[in-house]
Parts: C-alpha cells; sequence; structure tokens
C-alpha cells in the first residue's frame, strides 16, 4: 500500500529539497467552487528551492494521500476518482 498522510509527504519533501520546514493542510468538509482546499507553506533560504517543494508536495499529495472528494451536480452526487499513485522513495 503506498498511501501515505500529510505529513510523511512533509517529511519527504524535508528530506528531498533543501528547505527549512513544510506545513501542509487539507480542508475537510464541504467546499464550494473555487474554494482553496489545499494548503503548503514552505520556508527556505531561497524562494526557488521553497517553490519546487511547494510544487513537488502538491503532486505528491494529490498521487499518494488518499483524499476522496464528492461533486455535486445536475445528476446526482459521484465521487471523484483521484490519481493513480506512484512509486514513493
Amino acid at each position: 500500500d503506498r498511501r501515505l498522510h500529510l505529513g510523511q509527504v512533509g517529511e519527504a519533501v524535508l528530506r528531498d529539497f533543501d528547505v527549512h520546514d513544510i506545513a501542509i493542510h487539507h480542508r475537510v468538509g464541504t467546499l464550494e467552487i473555487g474554494e482553496t482546499s489545499l494548503l503548503v507553506a514552505v520556508s527556505a533560504e531561497h524562494r526557488r528551492d521553497a517553490f519546487e517543494a511547494a510544487l513537488a508536495a502538491v503532486d505528491r499529495v494529490k498521487e499518494s494521500v488518499p483524499v476522496w472528494k464528492r461533486e455535486y451536480g445536475p445528476d446526482g452526487a459521484t465521487w471523484q476518482e483521484g490519481t493513480p499513485p506512484r512509486p514513493v522513495s
């Protein structure tokens, strides 16, 4: 099973990138279209390192954290399929 939790994603990013710290938060509950569901904050000496680490964290969350999304539309409610997990180093 390759599913991770947010803390494990943060630990992997700290290990793989030259950054000082990271915080990852995913909202729970009902969200309206356009509302933010994922927050990633990274501190680093250089902004490029922080941006690259944040992008990697978002990708890893989408690929490996079991976040289930139920969408409501005119035809009723459906569960949104996520991205299949990739091997995590």
